[in-house]
């Protein structure tokens, strides 16, 4: 039998994802995209990105804050089960080919589209910079821009509120091809979530590091319940008897999200709108879920972080390797500009 050594097989599509690590992450993290991960990695060649550039967009002289949370995300990645030989999990300043194409994509886009990007304009005012914007902040869907064009990412799963961002990143994306007179860069299409937006705890529209109205991935059983106690039901539901409303539960928009039993939930949703179910027994409904979910991700947090060394060696590799990868898109660019120097 003769082999064809001519046939390759074809590559997996490139997605990138990613968090800035200014905190620990949450559930809503978890549903939005964390547990998508998980799947993703067998489908796709996936680059996980820890921002921590873009972290300072917000937290200049917050370095500690900054730092010591990189490895606490390195560390939520791997216990949800993202698995480092399927996943390039890798830090955003240990990539400084990312900086330079950020910088190259800069003279690409005008400050006034950078303040119409509705993204930007919310987080401005969540803020309140008003018209005290870091420029660092104002520019950093350039970077996120960088970021997905230098690992020519197809994909890259975002939730609706950032589809601004993809839009503003193919625009760029699609002016630099045309500078260079032919396609170097690749345009990205968004992957929204099927789960939305958690809302926090309080009821608020976002579950938020900064607000503090979440439930982090690491934690104890004794944080989980108390939690669930706090949440909001329906305020009109005062009495077990009455009618309650499901619609903007945040109990019921947490077992939509986690529990695996949709026919039981289905059930519960109906009893608690006809009357004669009370707060407490649906809440319990959803502490057991919450519990018997996280219980195996906070054990293998403890493990690993028994073993800190190994992480920070992981990202080391991993980082090394998505730089390879940065670096290959970048020296295509720097030729096609006239970059490259050949002469020195």
């Amino acid at each position: 039998m003769i082999l064809d050594n001519s046939f390759v097989l074809p590559q997996k599509p490139v997605i990138l994802t990613g968090d800035r690590p200014t905190g620990p992450l949450h559930l809503g993290h978890y549903a939005g995209s964390l547990q998508n991960r998980v799947t993703f990695q067998e489908e796709y060649k996936q680059f996980v990105l820890i921002a921590d550039m873009q972290a300072l967009t917000d937290n200049m002289g917050n370095y500690a804050k900054v730092r010591e949370n990189v490895v606490e995300v390195a560390m939520d990645y791997l216990a949800v089960g993202i698995d480092p030989e399927k996943s390039t999990i890798f830090i955003q300043s240990k990539v400084p080919e990312l900086a330079e194409l950020t910088v190259l994509f800069l003279n690409l886009v005008s400050v006034a589209r950078l303040e119409r990007n509705p993204t930007v304009k919310e987080e401005i005012r969540l803020r309140g910079f008003e018209r005290d914007i870091p420029a660092g902040f104002l520019s950093y869907p350039v970077s996120q821009a960088a970021d997905i064009a230098a690992f020519k990412a197809r994909y890259v799963p975002v939730g609706e509120d950032q589809l601004p961002m993809i839009e503003q990143t193919n625009e760029i994306v699609r002016r630099m091809n045309r500078s260079l007179g032919r396609d170097v860069l690749v345009e990205s299409e968004a992957i929204v979530p099927k789960v939305g937006r958690l809302p926090g705890i309080d009821g608020q529209a976002k579950m938020s590091k900064s607000l503090g109205n979440g439930i982090v991935l690491s934690a104890s059983e004794d944080d989980i319940s108390k939690a669930v106690k706090q949440m909001f039901t329906d305020p009109g539901h005062l009495r077990v008897e009455d009618p309650g409303q499901v619609e903007g539960n945040v109990v019921f928009t947490y077992l939509d999200a986690f529990d695996q039993d949709v026919a039981f939930v289905e059930d519960l949703k109906q009893r608690y709108r006809h009357g004669g179910l009370a707060d407490s027994i649906v809440k319990r409904r959803l502490e057991d879920c919450l519990q018997a979910m996280l219980k195996p991700i906070r054990n293998r947090r403890a493990a690993l972080e028994s073993d800190r060394a190994a992480v920070l060696e992981m990202l080391r590799k991993h980082s090394l390797i998505a730089r390879e990868e940065a670096a290959k898109t970048l020296s295509e660019v720097r030729r096609e500009i006239g970059l490259d120097y050949y002469f020195l």
